[in-house]
Parts: structure tokens; sequence; C-alpha cells
């Protein structure tokens, strides 16, 4: 990966933004992503990732913390908190930012007992592909602490497939709707395209069970989106 999301990162960070991030998906146009966005405060945070933060306690990890917003807040209002991120130039971001506890790591290389685990803006999209999932709520699963919750966030896309008639062309002999080939460029560059999963609840719910944790639906956003507690 060249890390062009961590490059975008530290040009917004050290004033030499000039332009914003494209994102596309195999069933989806470009998009932009203003860098912006992700540098955000607690007050123009979806209300989902204002929830989630709320219900945070005690010794916290940020899943996939970009430009640390997440962590900055809960840091301010005097919690331990641990970010992680695989992106070496969001993890220098953050620690600019003045996070006191981040490190470049992937989830299933993180060891360490936490009474919260993070996984916001669409925190399923770690998981690549429905096949894995249980591999991942496995590992989260053990990084708890007794009473210990995960905090997830994600997306129903199945509106995505709708036809004008109110139909779906979805192919059921293919794979789960949800899982997307993820396409991201920045400054004229292409980054290698990665696997990113949006999950409906009742999957989620199922693929709790599977694996011995308890799935409740914390709240529900204005377009297909939704906030979960794992514990």
């Amino acid at each position: 990966m060249k890390d062009l999301f961590g490059k975008a990162l530290l040009d917004y960070q050290n004033n030499q933004y000039s332009e914003d991030i494209m994102t596309s998906t195999n069933i989806s146009d470009d998009d932009i992503l203003p860098i912006s966005y992700l540098f955000r405060s607690f007050k123009n945070m979806p209300k989902l990732e204002q929830k989630a933060l709320k219900l945070a306690k005690g010794f916290v990890l940020d899943v996939g913390c970009g430009a640390g917003s997440h962590s900055l807040y809960l840091q301010e209002k005097g919690f331990n908190v641990k970010a992680i991120d695989i992106s070496k130039g969001a993890i220098e971001v953050c620690k600019q930012r003045g996070l006191n506890h981040v490190e470049k790591k992937a989830v299933l290389d993180e060891t360490d007992a936490f009474d919260t685990i993070l996984l916001l803006m669409n925190g399923t999209g770690i998981f690549q592909e429905l096949s894995q999932i249980s591999k991942y709520l496995t590992h989260l699963k053990n990084l708890l602490k007794p009473n210990g919750q995960i905090l997830i966030d994600s997306s129903d896309i199945k509106y995505m497939y709708e036809d004008d008639d109110g139909g779906f062309w979805i192919d059921t002999h293919s794979n789960y709707y949800g899982e997307l080939d993820y396409f991201l460029s920045y400054k004229g560059q292409k980054e290698a395209p990665m696997k990113w999963l949006y999950l409906d609840f009742d999957t989620l719910k199922l693929a709790c069970e599977t694996v011995g944790l308890h799935c409740d639906l914390v709240l529900e956003g204005a377009h297909f989106d939704y906030l979960a507690r794992l514990y």
C-alpha cells in the first residue's frame, strides 16, 4: 500500500491541503471524501458516533483511528485510550494532534485487554469479507476485560441494489451483497484496491451468537446505518 490515506491526513494536518480524497466501489461511482471531515469535533460527528463515545467506559481501544478525532475527544474527557491504525501517516497525525497512546498496528495483532473497543465509521469494514467475521469477532472477544463491550457501526447497503420499480438486482449466486471492492485515490495516485464489508444488523447479530457474543441494537441512523453493542 502507498498509504495515500495517511499522506492526505498529513497534508491537511501540516497546512498543505489542496484537494480531497476520492473513493469509489465496485457498485458506486467516484465520491469525494472531504479530509476536513476526518478532523471533525464531537459536535460535528453523526449521532451514532456521539452515542458510541458517550457509552465508552474504562480502558478504550480505538480501532482504525484515522486522524484520531474519537480518541482525542475521549482523552480530553479523561479516558485512557489506545488508538491503532495500519496507516503510518494516520499514526503520525494522531501523535501531532496530541494523542498519548498510539500504535501502528492491525487489530488482529493487538494483545492488550480493554473495557471498550470502538470500531466506528463502518467498523465492520475491517472484517473485509463475510467468511472472516468469526475470526475477527473471536479475537475482539478475547481482548475484552470482564464486563467489557464492543461498540461498532455499519450500514445495510441493500438499498444500493434497488431499481426504479422497487425491486432488487442482487445476484443470489454471488457473494454477500455487503462485500465491496473499495478504491481510493489522492492527488492523481491510486491506492491498491481493498476489500470492505458493510453488514446488515441481523447478519452481524447471527455472527456474534456463533462466537458467544451478545449483540444489541443501540441506535439506528437516518440512512440504513446503525450502532450495535457487543458483549
